[in-house]
């Protein structure tokens, strides 16, 4: 059973993003993205939060804040990788039987969905957890920047086996398609394995670390959830998460 001890929040943040970037430096409601994204990590009082990143300058936000950060390679191919790293080189890491990886630009993610993404690895057999939410229009389907689980709910179903991650619909019905948000919860073991198996070609050509997971054996469960969190690769998400933030 998971609690304060056992379980952790690790975000990993980088600052080599193209489409946006310094991205995690960002000002939202005058306060820098990585900086909320962490807030939001330690309101969900869900455990030990530590920001795994390649920045000194990050580093040095979130300690002036009273926050933990480890300093982590850049040569990291994804963020799980990252967020690895982080947990061996942490202090009393061996206690640590639950992980979540919280992208560091979900600044208006909720404790609600945090807590929801770790109860599904602790409440099935599922290695990894993830979140999902319906697609609403057309536009959304198609777009490759929107990244689809393949999931089959049942009806009043909202926890099931992610069977598949795409860019486009390739042919799938939208009935089986839902909007994956980029968060996951890991048992330590599936984390380990994950870490040390290799990258495969599916990974590497649509950049979707998820698919190393199942490419591997590793199952990931999704649960549907009613709220999509502003994922921030855009000039466009920025402004749109702003506007949300800034009026409350």
């Amino acid at each position: 059973m998971r609690n304060q001890i056992n379980t952790a929040i690790i975000i990993p943040v980088r600052l080599a993003a193209t489409r946006l970037p310094n991205k995690p430096l960002l000002l939202i409601d005058n306060e820098p993205m990585v900086l909320q994204v962490w807030k939001r990590a330690i309101e969900s009082k869900l455990g030990r939060v530590i920001v795994a990143t390649d920045s000194e300058e990050i580093g040095k936000i979130i300690s002036n804040n009273g926050g933990d950060y480890c300093m982590t390679s850049n040569m990291h191919q994804s963020g799980s990788d990252r967020i690895y790293e982080a947990l061996m080189s942490s202090e009393d890491n061996s206690d640590i039987d639950y992980i979540i990886n919280l992208q560091g630009d979900l600044p208006n993610i909720n404790s609600k969905s945090l807590d929801l993404v770790l109860k599904i690895i602790e409440d099935t057999d599922f290695d990894i957890g993830t979140l999902v939410a319906q697609i609403n229009d057309k536009d959304e389907y198609n777009n490759p920047n929107i990244v689809k689980a393949v999931c089959r709910f049942k009806e009043n179903q909202i926890n099931t086996e992610a069977l598949d991650f795409v860019r486009r619909p390739n042919n799938h019905s939208l009935n089986n398609l839902y909007h994956h948000i980029g968060i996951y919860s890991y048992k330590r073991e599936a984390l380990k394995k994950f870490i040390e198996s290799e990258r495969g070609n599916r990974e590497q050509e649509l950049k979707l670390e998820q698919l190393r997971a199942l490419d591997n054996n590793l199952s990931i469960g999704a649960t549907l959830i009613d709220f999509l969190p502003i994922g921030v690769d855009t000039h466009e998400d920025l402004q749109r998460v702003k506007k949300v933030m800034e009026l409350k």
